[in-house]
């Protein structure tokens, strides 16, 4: 059955939602679109002219899966980037068919996307200089702390704004390559993010010693791959080939290759072991907001 599509209309204009059987595409065009991300820490990154990271593997080995179950004899996996502010249009419009970068799976995204089972939960941080001083979000007051437009982590940064009672200014980024750039350069004194893109951006700088990442818990999120919202059968085979790694311990290898392990390009491991709360997911995996971890 090929694609309906539906004409939305929004605020600015008129848009298109595609409303797909992706199997079935899949299964006639040979071929499946990826978004992924330039700079999502070990969850997703580019590497010259290829994508690699955990969550790039996983939808690897899903969509392999896919395809046995499919009967197709080769399938075509396209990439395109995406950012944190188009990844959800993009896939809305049919531009990308599963999104594999680092992005939070909230009740409020869950009304225009539906997310695969939680396969990496993730701690808010913030990335500093090494020789800032800095140690705590107390600290930051009269100060300028960069994070990346379109992320979860600009609601948190400004809740806990109000809560310490300190007056920062906010620079953000248009992606994680830029933020890590704004701290980098001086242009701000804290870059806020989930802890493994931290990790990540501060392993591929010239000098990882001179970043540090420090301070308190931000929020605790689920981070999960993205689908098209109301496509059940896709969601069901993507799960399925998660659930199956995460049974057989594959998904833990996988895991241990991208954050305990030297990866590339300097060959420097993000020594992040999975978290308890990571480990639970993969003992029971789930596709629960962020609001059901109690997400500070």
């Amino acid at each position: 059955m090929l694609a309906k599509i539906t004409l939305a209309l929004v605020a600015a204009g008129c848009a298109f939602t595609v409303h797909a059987d992706t199997l079935q595409q899949i299964k006639s065009n040979g071929a499946v679109t990826m978004g992924v991300r330039e700079a999502s820490g070990a969850l997703s990154y580019s590497l010259g002219d290829k994508y690699v990271g955990f969550h790039v593997e996983l939808c690897q080995r899903a969509l392999a899966d896919i395809q046995k179950q499919l009967g197709l004899p080769r399938l075509e996996i396209k990439y395109q980037t995406v950012t944190s502010s188009n990844r959800i249009p993009l896939l809305q419009n049919g531009t990308i068919d599963i999104e594999c970068g680092s992005t939070t799976n909230n009740a409020v995204r869950q009304q225009q996307v539906a997310f695969a089972v939680t396969t990496y939960v993730e701690e808010i941080r913030m990335a500093v200089k090494t020789n800032s001083g800095i140690q705590s979000i107390a600290q930051l007051s009269g100060r300028k702390v960069a994070t990346t437009s379109g992320t979860t982590s600009v609601q948190l940064l400004r809740k806990h704004e109000r809560a310490h009672g300190v007056d920062f200014q906010e620079i953000f980024g248009k992606d994680h390559t830029d933020s890590m750039l704004i701290l980098s350069s001086g242009r701000a004194d804290a870059f806020v993010m989930d802890a493994q893109v931290l990790a990540g951006n501060i392993a591929q700088s010239r000098n990882p010693s001179d970043y540090r990442i420090v301070g308190e818990v931000l929020g605790v999120e689920p981070i999960a791959i993205m689908l098209r919202k109301d496509d059940a059968a896709f969601k069901k085979a993507v799960d399925g080939s998660l659930r199956a790694m995460m049974k057989s311990g594959e998904m833990a290898q996988l895991y241990d290759k991208w954050f305990t392990k030297p990866i590339p390009p300097t060959g420097t491991s993000l020594s992040l072991p999975a978290s308890q709360a990571t480990l639970a997911a993969w003992a029971n995996p789930n596709d629960r907001p962020a609001e059901e971890y109690g997400a500070r």
